[in-house]
């Protein structure tokens, strides 16, 4: 059963998702060679049972972000086109075949990697599933409001931001704004 309005769907998990992941990271690993020497899959699409926009989200770490424009040709050539949103701490790519987002590349340098909040979450949901039930309740019920599509992320913003400060102390890390846009 998958809740939708306008734009936003939210999907019961899908086993799937992780193959897919695979498939894109061989993908991208083939046909930018050497380019990204870590890539792993982040996002709710990446939490074994959670519910998810069905859009598979990867995170790339490269050595320096400046390299990776000139790799724009072989990664449109796999769909991934760079997209502008505001966030200025990586570059970002969007595969949307027919106009239907399927994917989003985040690139990032290496250094910063570790410390990164999507992969910090990623890791705190899935290890601790009442939390990662919550969140999958929290997307549910914005979607179900109606709330916009472009209003849909800060509508999570204080439960995203409650979870990672508990990710980030767990580690011993400080906590850090998780809205990342400008």
């Amino acid at each position: 059963m998958a809740a939708v309005t306008a734009a936003l769907r939210i999907a019961d998990y899908d086993p799937d998702w992780p193959r897919q992941a695979a498939a894109a990271i061989d993908a991208l690993r083939s046909g930018a060679p050497g380019l990204f020497p870590e890539i792993e899959h982040i996002g709710s699409t990446s939490v074994p049972g959670l519910a998810a926009k069905p859009v598979i989200d990867l995170m790339a770490a490269v050595r320096d972000r400046s390299h990776t424009p000139a790799h724009d040709a072989p990664l449109a050539g796999l769909g991934f086109r760079p997209h502008v949103n505001g966030m200025t701490d990586r570059l970002l790519y969007v595969r949307a075949p027919d106009g239907v987002r399927t994917h989003i590349l985040h690139v990032v340098t290496r250094d910063s990697r570790p410390g990164r909040n999507q992969r910090l979450l990623r890791d705190h949901l899935r290890t601790h599933p009442q939390d990662a039930a919550r969140y999958g309740e929290l997307k549910r019920a914005i979607v179900a409001s109606g709330t916009a599509p472009g209003a849909y992320a800060r509508a999570k913003t204080a439960l995203v931001q409650e979870l990672t400060d508990r990710a980030r102390a767990e580690r011993g890390l400080p906590p850090e704004p998780v809205w990342e846009k400008e």
